[in-house]
């Protein structure tokens, strides 16, 4: 269990971090992507710098021989949640830091775009079953209780089910959400939950990784264990057919969570540990617009 003042510490050094991410650098790409123009039409008014030319009034336009755009009353508050994976293997990283390190800004970093587009948000930490459940609120004082509880959570689990979560996620959640999937997706097939989740809500993938769970290093032998089983095993990294099945298994399963993704209709990005993962974001952010 972390020292409660080491947690407060850490909070406050993600929130700074964060915030000013969400806030500096995602304002813009979180509105578009994710709440869109308003659904009511309320006037036009003469164009200027940095609008959307998307919301052009050709009509106005022409008949005044310059540019017009249609003004929309703003948008509704939605709903954002998380399920957040907070299963063993997220404590694995060797690069810049920790799956489940990179896990927490993510979450965070949405967590403030969400409340500082007056949207609530919400929690579902899940392993092989749900560990907590966080209603949706707003509000700063919510966003920063969500990034204690990522900080200090221990799960009672160490493995991964994510299909539980996806149920859990269509049952209690009433209405239509965005919802962001924040995992290493090591478990297994759950095709079916997803497609049903996306179905009702909008669902979005983040699938972090860490570059060695890609391709192992030629350092003779090494004991690895499976962090959710606790089984041990032996590998010869020197060996180069080791190490190219190694490789060729990860591919494989990249492939199998792509094809998922895409069969089941869900906006999904992979996040290396050791990748800026701002940029990831607004990719992601961009591909949605």
């Amino acid at each position: 269990m972390q020292d409660t003042n080491e947690i407060l510490k850490k909070v406050r050094k993600i929130e700074i971090k964060t915030k000013g991410l969400s806030r500096n650098i995602f304002a813009g790409e979180y509105h578009s992507a994710f709440k869109g123009r308003g659904m009511t039409f309320s006037e036009v008014r003469e164009y200027q710098y940095g609008d959307d030319i998307r919301n052009i009034d050709w009509n106005v336009t022409a008949r005044f021989n310059k540019p017009f755009i249609k003004v929309f009353e703003e948008e509704r508050e939605m709903t954002m949640m998380l399920l957040v994976d907070v299963s063993a293997s997220g404590d694995f990283g060797t690069q810049v830091q920790k799956k489940r390190e990179m896990m927490t800004e993510l979450a965070a970093t949405i967590a403030f775009s969400a409340i500082q587009n007056n949207d609530k948000i919400g929690v579902i930490f899940f392993s092989d079953k749900i560990e907590k459940f966080i209603p949706p609120q707003k509000g700063k004082k919510h966003v920063l209780y969500i990034i204690r509880e990522l900080l200090g959570f221990e799960p009672e689990s160490n493995k991964t089910d994510l299909e539980c979560a996806l149920v859990y996620l269509t049952n209690a959640i009433k209405k239509k959400c965005t919802t962001f999937i924040i995992s290493d997706f090591i478990c297994k097939d759950f095709r079916q939950s997803l497609t049903i989740a996306n179905r009702k809500h909008d669902v979005v993938a983040l699938h972090i990784y860490d570059k060695r769970e890609t391709e192992l290093p030629s350092v003779g032998l090494i004991k690895m264990k499976d962090a959710e089983t606790g089984k041990d095993m032996w590998i010869d990294t020197s060996n180069a057919k080791a190490r190219s099945i190694y490789h060729s298994n990860w591919k494989e399963r990249q492939e199998q969570i792509k094809q998922t993704f895409s069969q089941c209709g869900v906006n999904s990005i992979a996040i290396s540990t050791g990748e800026d993962y701002v940029k990831a974001l607004m990719k992601l952010f961009q591909q949605r617009m």
